[in-house]
């Protein structure tokens, strides 16, 4: 086996068991250059063991660790291990009758690059590094051991494959290809995902608990969904009493999924409206009409996926906020989330003050939302945590 020694002192972020190990921290290779997603261990300088991770020769994070404990194997059975953990971790949400939820969250749950979730009988399948390309055949059958399922799809068609020197990928790992969509239940509620062509891996799974947060503040209310994608928040604040939503997104097919869903849960529901354009335009128009609601969802996708845009992402989200704020009546509410995990929360607390202050808004916090707990964070992995959300009035 290769071995990956590091230059001196860059050992610290090892000792505190974060997986990664960037480029710029390796001295040499020792031994033969391992292949892309080979494992290789990890040595300080003076020679200790560090670990055991993936090899990818062409990213910067150059390796991806597996495991800390020097007699821990990289076989078969590793990973089986781990699944049937990541498993067990998501055993409560199985009982509560859920049929969408993600079984693997990368690094968090000790499997690098890999992500998987289910969406009813059917798997969906993320394989973003190196090292989850790898070994992918032996996760694909594990999770059939483990998992009873139709049918495992892969999703593998972000940019970070690219990045990792591997190229984008979607198609049937095993059993039945999905239908062009497929039900899932969360809670009471059931949706339609489009698990083939839906973004990323069909559907929001991160923001089920945040759905269930919106009922207090829907019942009554005139509801703006903003990037409605395929009408989870609209479902919720409709269920919750909300007396008309309006739904906006650029997207035609995720509109029509949304009517879908919508007449799913809420086969009577009236005053509900579907808007396709780009978000900014829309909220511009309403402010001109002087139109307002109760309460507005702001759901965008990333704004930042680099540092370099990590400035106009924030003037992004502060702009998109301002308006909200504007169209929103005395006390009404505004739920709004970043999805971008480059942009802290502590940044992100700042940009929504700084919008309620340019459009002369007076608001308060009343509540901290996150990320789903089937997306866990791994204390010694922050960055899992991503999705940040707060829930202001305006006083």
């Amino acid at each position: 086996m290769a071995e990956i020694i590091l230059a001196a002192k860059r050992e610290k972020s090892l000792l505190r068991r974060h997986p990664w190990v960037f480029s710029g921290a390796i001295a040499h290779i020792r031994g033969n250059p391992p292949s892309a997603g080979e494992t290789v261990d990890i040595r300080a300088a003076d020679g200790a063991f560090l670990g055991k991770g993936a090899f990818s020769p062409t990213s910067k994070i150059r390796v991806r660790v597996w495991t800390f404990e020097a007699d821990e194997e990289i076989t078969p059975l590793f990973f089986s291990r781990r699944l049937e953990r990541a498993l067990r971790a998501r055993a409560t949400l199985v009982r509560e009758g859920h049929t969408g939820y993600r079984l693997v969250n990368a690094e968090s749950d000790g499997l690098p690059g890999v992500m998987i979730d289910r969406c009813g009988d059917y798997l969906v399948g993320q394989f973003l590094t190196t090292g989850a390309e790898y070994w992918k055949t032996t996760i694909v059958s594990a999770l059939n051991r483990l998992v009873p399922n139709r049918g495992i799809f892969e999703r593998s068609d972000t940019d970070v494959r690219l990045k990792e020197g591997l190229p984008k990928q979607i198609g049937l790992l095993s059993g039945q290809k999905p239908p062009d969509l497929v039900e899932i239940r969360e809670g009471a509620y059931r949706f339609l995902v489009d698990i083939r062509q839906g973004h990323k891996t069909g559907f929001y799974l991160d923001q089920r608990d945040n759905r269930a947060a919106v009922a207090p503040y829907a019942k009554g209310a005139e509801v703006l969904n903003c990037f409605s994608y395929t009408g989870g928040f609209a479902v919720a604040a409709l269920n919750a009493g909300a007396i008309r939503v309006v739904n906006v997104d650029s997207s035609s097919d995720a509109l029509a999924l949304a009517r879908k869903n919508i007449n799913l849960n809420s086969p009577d529901a009236t005053g509900v409206t579907y808007l396709e354009g780009d978000v900014f335009t829309v909220l511009r128009a309403f402010r001109e009409e002087n139109r307002l609601f109760d309460l507005i969802i702001l759901d965008p996708p990333k704004f930042a996926d680099s540092r370099q845009h990590l400035e106009k992402a924030a003037r992004g989200y502060k702009d998109i906020n301002l308006l909200a704020f504007k169209l929103l009546r005395p006390e009404g509410f505004l739920i709004t989330f970043s999805c971008s995990g480059l942009m802290t929360p502590d940044l992100f607390i700042k940009t929504i003050a700084w919008a309620a202050l340019d459009a002369g808004r007076e608001a308060q916090i009343l509540r901290y939302l996150n990320q789903a707990s089937d997306h866990p964070t791994a204390l010694n992995f922050p960055e899992a945590s991503y999705l940040k959300g707060l829930i202001c009035r305006v006083t």
